[in-house]
């Protein structure tokens, strides 16, 4: 005990000093971004003892490359050469129209797979009772990643059926993030692990229910299936993603059901997602790999982003979505906390005459978050950018469709966390059909929404305006 008050006395006595090497630590050794280092900077200085302990659990990634550049080079070791095909020759194929978005994605190791089935889930019911007949009837094997699992009647449904699929003999593996399953009790995976089924945690805390790595989520959700069906998107697992909590109400989210070739795609990032989690190598990984295989006539590109990658690949998709779009611009984000070059893009977009329109929620399940996006929101508004909140419950869906026909379906929110800390995967889609139900959705989505004009914003009172203000400087940290 004396040795844990006399450890915090010689803190307290050289806060300072401390306070300057961590200065220090960030504008010299940490490279952040210019706004990112002088917000770090005011709050060490204003806020030192606050600011300190923030830092400590928000701030600091000088580890970051020593933790990711063995993973990255795994990565590109064991990824596949990306090729641009001919022709597919069908009627909905809409690739001809946007070559560079594709090889954009094809320099970022994302490789074209035409032919593929897309079923589209719009509401929580509907996917996990779809996912819950795809498991329990899988026959090889089942590889789950999912950003958090709740303990909860759905959670320990799943895990329910994952344990009575590998008592059958089928391998499962799941993996889940260190800070999404943060408060699960050991026992939460006990069923599946005595069943013979493997668990992996992304980044696990130091101490229990202490992470001080919680800027690097693994915010993934993929399922693959047999190696002949993968699913991906922005639900989670839990009973609030099919409506049952009092807070959210009504769950609103876009997951989607892949087959052909590009489960390949997937199948590979949660391969190389496992071994760098349970750290060890997963034998002949060949063998999950079937051949690219005819399921549909739906074109698309699994494009991953993360710390460990070499450019912001998610955003960079939906910069070029944004500039390249002619006539209208959709899109749904939980979380809209844009970087410079997605807000500019988006108001100039807007400016030039394009159909732009956000829809976040109404639900405030992180008020600075909140705050912050209406302080854009507010901004975009005086270009042409119609913004509208989601009323009828919690709206999560992760979605930009440019002109009706081409799309992004994934877990990356339109925020600096998703674009430059967090490890996402998105689907991009060149296909009208597919385009158009997303684009149809999203104007049915409106009957539940509340459009913040210009004038509802400028008649905002200043407590509100001071709270954008405070909200938006913290954007860097949200």
């Amino acid at each position: 005990m004396k040795l844990i008050t006399d450890i915090l006395s010689f803190v307290l006595q050289h806060f300072f000093v401390i306070n300057i090497l961590l200065a220090i630590l960030i504008v010299f050794f940490e490279r952040k971004k210019p706004t990112s280092t002088w917000l770090w900077l005011m709050v060490l200085v204003f806020l030192p003892i606050i600011g300190f302990i923030l830092y400590l659990f928000l701030g600091q990634d000088i580890r970051k490359q020593k933790i990711f550049s063995r993973k990255w080079q795994a990565d590109l070791a064991q990824g596949e050469a990306c090729y641009f095909p001919e022709n597919s020759g069908h009627p909905h194929d809409t690739v001809e129209d946007y070559p560079n978005l594709v090889r954009l994605h094809c320099n970022n190791d994302a490789t074209l797979r035409r032919n593929n089935s897309v079923q589209l889930f719009h509401d929580g019911e509907d996917k996990f009772t779809a996912l819950l007949e795809s498991i329990a009837t899988a026959e090889v094997y089942i590889h789950i990643e999912y950003y958090i699992f709740r303990n909860d009647t759905l959670g320990r449904r799943i895990i329910q059926v994952l344990a009575e699929r590998a008592a059958a003999g089928v391998e499962v593996k799941l993996l889940y993030d260190g800070m999404g399953g943060l408060r699960l009790p050991r026992r939460y995976f006990r069923p599946l692990t005595e069943a013979g089924g493997k668990v992996a945690c992304f980044l696990p805390p130091f101490l229990p229910y202490v992470n001080l790595r919680v800027n690097y989520r693994n915010h993934r959700k993929i399922c693959v299936i047999d190696g002949v069906e993968a699913w991906t998107g922005g639900f989670n697992i839990g009973d609030e993603y099919v409506g049952t909590s009092k807070r959210y109400g009504y769950w609103r989210d876009t997951h989607m059901r892949i087959g052909g070739g590009a489960v390949r795609d997937l199948q590979w990032r949660f391969i190389l997602d496992w071994q760098f989690a349970a750290r060890e190598e997963i034998p002949h990984p060949q063998r999950y790999l079937l051949p690219p295989q005819d399921a549909g006539e739906t074109s698309l590109q699994i494009v991953s982003s993360g710390p460990d990658s070499r450019w912001s690949e998610v955003k960079d998709g939906y910069f070029k979505l944004i500039t390249d779009a002619h006539k209208s611009l959709y899109i749904h984000t939980p979380y809209f906390i844009p970087d410079d070059s997605i807000f500019d893009a988006l108001r100039i977009a807007a400016l030039s005459g394009v159909d732009v329109r956000i829809i976040i929620p109404g639900r405030r399940d992180h008020p600075f978050v909140w705050w912050a996006s209406l302080s854009y929101i507010g901004i975009l508004l005086q270009a042409g950018v119609r913004c509208y909140v989601f009323r009828k419950g919690f709206m999560h869906s992760k979605i930009v469709v440019a002109d009706a026909k081409v799309s992004s379906v994934g877990t990356a929110n339109m925020d600096i966390r998703s674009f430059d800390l967090n490890f996402e995967v998105n689907a991009f889609i060149y296909d009208d059909t597919i385009s158009q139900e997303l684009h149809d959705h999203f104007l049915m989505d409106l009957a539940d929404c509340e459009e913040i004009t210009r004038e509802i914003y400028t008649r905002l009172p200043i407590s509100v305006k001071i709270r954008e203000s405070i909200s938006r400087l913290l954007s860097p940290l949200l």
